[in-house]
């Protein structure tokens, strides 16, 4: 269990930039445009002046005063609502992703995702069975399932908001691929059936929020719930070939407590990975998002 702790982030791509952070706001560059958004893990100072920030900014997010968990968007007038980007690899993964301001201040990508995405696309890649069936709970707008699938999995993705469900079908269409199962449900509810059902994945990936609520208003805080999810997924993750990769992005969580978690719950943790992803901005300053822990047994 003495595993070192690693600190990762994605290579370059040319579709990505982190331009600059400080004063709790990140500046980064999606394609061909730039957002301005908050970050509250960047609390230092920023490198570049504000005026070069107002001079890159394309969209600017504006936290709702009355609901500091929503917002708007200010725009330029050439800033579109919807826009593309692509995502490739040195072996060969290659996806294109269907990007939107949300009032959320989210656009339906976290580019320090990309390391895991990596990892899926290899670990499916390297499986022994031909096309070996991956889970993807709280899977979003898809990134980590569409990785599976170009890699020969038999994907199951599932996530609580339809909408988001949607918004992932089209960046598989738009990625060239088919054939993903889409759930939309409650994803404790359903590992649980998988559990009395006997079903087995070769594959599951986790990416819970903090906070959140499943389509049928079932409640999900990350550190009440984590350690029952985890206890379910032992049962249904297939103890002859696996990989099982979790990331958690919470001030409070450590990659300690991700490691106890997997340890305490699952009988044989092999070649196991451990540690932080961050991003670095193109000052130089890293800047922290999240926590990993990952398993395989090849």
């Amino acid at each position: 269990m003495n595993n070192p702790i690693q600190l990762l982030t994605p290579d370059i791509w040319p579709d990505y930039e982190l331009i600059d952070t400080g004063g709790f706001e990140k500046l980064e560059r999606f394609g061909n445009y730039t957002l301005r958004r908050p970050e509250p893990q960047a609390i230092w100072d920023k490198s570049l002046s504000e005026q070069d920030w107002q001079a890159q900014t394309d969209g600017f997010f504006d936290k709702d005063k009355s609901n500091p968990e929503k917002g708007f968007w200010k725009n330029k007038k050439d800033m579109p609502h919807n826009w593309q980007m692509t995502y490739a690899n040195k072996s060969g993964l290659k996806l294109k992703l269907n990007l939107a301001q949300t009032s959320f201040k989210h656009i339906g990508l976290f580019p320090e995702q990309a390391v895991n995405w990596d990892y899926i696309y290899d670990k499916v890649k390297s499986a022994k069975n031909s096309k070996p069936k991956v889970l993807n709970l709280f899977a979003y707008t898809g990134a980590a399932s569409l990785a599976a699938k170009a890699a020969g999995a038999d994907v199951t993705h599932l996530d609580a908001v339809k909408q988001v469900v949607t918004w992932s079908r089209h960046n598989m269409e738009a990625s060239g691929l088919d054939d993903i199962r889409w759930i939309v449900d409650d994803a404790m509810k359903f590992i649980k059936r998988e559990a009395r059902r006997g079903n087995l994945y070769q594959g599951i990936i986790l990416d819970p929020p903090a906070y959140g609520r499943g389509p049928g208003g079932e409640k999900w805080v990350l550190e009440e719930h984590i350690n029952e999810m985890l206890k379910t997924c032992a049962e249904i993750l297939d103890p002859k070939e696996h990989f099982l990769l979790l990331n958690m992005y919470s001030l409070s969580f450590s990659s300690l407590i991700a490691a106890n978690l997997v340890h305490s719950n699952f009988k044989s943790v092999e070649n196991p990975e451990q540690g932080e992803l961050y991003l670095r901005d193109s000052q130089g300053k890293q800047l922290p998002l999240g926590i990993f822990y990952r398993f395989s047994n090849y």
